[in-house]
Parts: structure tokens; C-alpha cells; sequence
């Protein structure tokens, strides 16, 4: 049995946070959910504009698209985009049936530009979930100010929703609170709930990045050798003692009176997805935001070198509670030592939203130049 169809046993899904028309075409895709239990796709800007700037497996697709008279980029993107999440969710329908709509799902996001658009947001999702017209389709959805909304009303109209970019445990209560009352909303006019589903995605290693940067400016400050070596025991904890709490925040949410009352009405749980659990410091393991963060109800979705790392060397052992009080003291260390949680979770948000505009920016540029050879 593959490591990672071990998971299963924990509680936990495997997604693979990639996507492009050669996995989708290849066979690449139906393997991973046979041999290795893969449960779920996410895709974003960078992975599509990574594909189309490098691939040439959509030249004839681009062509094609140009030749029936368009000329939008965003346009030209937004085709390509749909026939790949459309073919990804065929393929995982049998999985999304035989899960009873638990897993089996397909995320994609609206455009990044409007991230701090309500209004622009929604409308978006709602004409992005008639064009894929799937049941498994998730519509990822920033959480922004402008974005918590606009999860709260496509809850509330149905639409599946992957909440992306989050960093702070407090922002993870807002947003299982948006998607309580959107869920509110559907049983009070009288709407079925038990075939809404959504995920929080909650983003892991960047926030290592970004505190071990912030601790090794302060260990070049300091002259104590025990401060030194303090800081340096914190490097690489953040993340995983962030993404415990948010985990707890979750149990505690679940066990409480308001979703109760939606349970006994069909609800599903807004499950936790662990994102960004690819390693970026080589000095920790590359299975690290895997093996540290296994639980019941939580999903992983890992891009392609992780999940390879995880198929040859994971630990398939449950952990994610074992520490808890651990992970409020590296929280309560962090702050003593001057890293405060909140301003680097914050950036990190608009870090996100901006990261993500730049690779849709450069996707649009890739598919002008492709439209401009032709």
C-alpha cells in the first residue's frame, strides 16, 4: 500500500496542487487517484501561467482559440482553463460519488484582480461555476476583506467554495463563521445543505520562511550567545505550531451548538487544507508540512515533488494534536522574541493576493506573445 493511500487510514486526503493538459491527457492524473489514493486537484494563476509559458501542450489549444475570432488574453486563459478543471473533474467524479460528495474535487480560482472586489467576486464565481458545470468544482475565493462576503453569499447560493490564502487563525474563525451562515441561510429558506461542501486553505511553509528570516535578523542583533541559541530553536516551528491552532480552532468550532444544529440538518464540515506544503528551506525535511500535520477531517494538497517525497519516505502517523500546548509555547516564544504573528501573517496575506496578480499578469503576457507569433 503506497504511503499516501495510507492517509486514508488518519483521516486525511490527498490533493495535488497542480494541474495541466498533459497530466490531464496523459494518464497522469487517473494513475495518481489509483495507485496513490489522490482525492482532489487545486490550481491557481502561477500553476496555469507556469504550464502555458512552458508547455507546449497548449499551442494547438491557443490556436484554436485565436482562430475562432478572440482576442482577450483573460478571455483566451479563462477557456483553457475551464476545458482543463472541466476534464480534471470528470475525472474525479467516480471519486466524488463513491465519497459521497466528501472529496473528489476540482478549485478554480477567480482572477486575482479582484481579490478586494465583493461585488466583482462573486459574479465571477457564480459565471465560472455555470461554465465548468460541475458538482465537484470548487470556485477558490481569497481571504480578503472583500472576499469573506462573497464566500458567505455563494455558501448560501450553493456554489462550493475553496477559501485560499490563509495565514492567521483568526481569520480562519471568520471564515468558518461566513461559511456557517451561508449555510444558515440555505436551511432558513428552506434550501438543502448536505450537498454544499468548502475547504479553508491554510497555508504553511511561508510562514516558515518568513519568521526564520525574522528570527535570523535578530540573532545577527543580538550579542547573547543564549538568545542566539533561543532564536535558533525557533526556526522552522511557526508553521506547524500555527496550522495546530488553526486545527484546534476547527475541533472547537465543530463542537459547538450553531453547527450542531446544522449537522442534524445534513451539513458538511468545512474541512482544513493544508497549502504551500512544499519545503522551501532545504535544511528540513521535504516531507515536513506532511508528516507534521496529519489529522482527521483535513485535507493535504501537495504539489508533485512533495507528493513523490511523501510516496518514497513519508511517515504516515497521525501527530497534528500531539503538541498542542508545544504549539502555543512556540507562539508565546515567537512573541517574546519580537516576531508578532499577526504583522507577518498580514503581509503574507497581501503577499499572496500580489504573487498571485503577477503570475496572472505574466500568464496574460504569455499568451499575447503566443497570440501575436501566430
Amino acid at each position: 500500500m503506497s504511503r499516501l493511500t495510507q492517509l486514508e487510514q488518519f483521516g486525511q486526503s490527498v490533493w495535488l496542487d497542480y494541474v495541466r493538459r498533459e497530466l490531464l491527457t496523459g494518464g497522469g492524473l487517473k494513475a495518481l487517484i489509483a495507485n496513490d489514493g489522490v482525492k482532489g486537484v487545486t490550481s491557481n494563476p502561477a500553476i496555469f501561467e507556469k504550464a502555458i509559458a512552458e508547455g507546449a501542450e497548449y499551442r494547438d489549444a491557443l490556436e484554436a482559440a485565436m482562430r475562432s475570432g478572440e482576442t482577450d488574453p483573460e478571455r483566451i486563459y479563462e477557456r483553457l482553463a475551464i476545458e482543463d478543471i472541466a476534464m480534471a473533474a470528470d475525472q474525479l467524479a467516480e471519486v466524488h460519488a463513491a465519497t459521497g460528495g466528501c472529496d473528489g474535487f476540482v478549485s478554480l480560482e477567480v482572477s486575482p484582480r479582484l481579490a478586494h472586489n465583493t461585488e466583482a467576486t462573486v459574479a465571477e464565481a457564480r459565471r465560472l461555476w455555470r461554465a465548468v458545470n460541475r458538482r465537484n468544482l470548487m470556485i477558490k475565493v481569497p481571504a480578503t476583506p472583500a472576499g469573506l462576503p462573497a464566500v458567505e453569499r455563494l455558501i448560501g447560493e450553493g456554489i462550493n467554495v475553496n477559501v485560499t490564502l490563509l495565514f492567521a487563525v483568526s481569520v480562519y474563525r471568520e471564515v468558518a463563521h461566513a461559511y456557517r451562515r451561508g449555510l444558515e441561510h440555505r436551511v432558513r429558506s428552506g434550501q438543502p445543505v448536505d450537498r454544499v461542501a468548502s475547504v479553508a486553505s491554510f497555508f504553511v511553509s511561508r510562514i516558515d520562511t518568513e519568521v526564520d528570516a525574522a528570527l535570523e535578523r535578530r540573532m545577527g542583533e543580538t550579542t547573547s550567545t543564549d538568545e542566539r541559541c533561543a532564536l535558533e530553536a525557533l526556526r522552522g516551528k511557526a508553521a506547524v505550531a500555527n496550522a495546530r491552532l488553526a486545527y484546534a480552532a476547527y475541533l472547537e468550532l465543530t463542537a459547538s451548538e450553531h453547527w450542531r444544529v446544522l449537522e442534524a440538518s445534513g451539513a458538511r464540515p468545512q474541512r482544513v487544507l493544508w497549502a504551500s506544503t512544499g519545503t522551501k528551506n532545504r535544511a528540513y525535511p521535504d516531507t515536513l508540512y506532511v508528516d507534521e500535520l496529519i489529522g482527521p477531517d483535513t485535507v493535504n494538497t501537495m504539489p508533485p515533488a512533495t507528493l513523490e517525497a511523501f510516496r518514497h519516505h513519508g511517515m504516515p502517523q497521525e501527530r497534528l494534536m500531539g503538541n498542542l500546548q508545544d504549539a502555543r509555547d512556540v507562539i508565546a516564544r515567537l512573541a517574546a522574541a519580537g516576531v508578532d504573528m499577526n504583522a507577518v501573517t498580514g503581509r503574507l496575506l497581501d503577499d499572496g493576493v500580489r504573487l498571485f496578480d503577477d503570475a496572472y499578469g505574466r500568464l496574460l503576457d504569455a499568451i499575447q506573445r503566443v497570440r501575436r507569433a501566430a
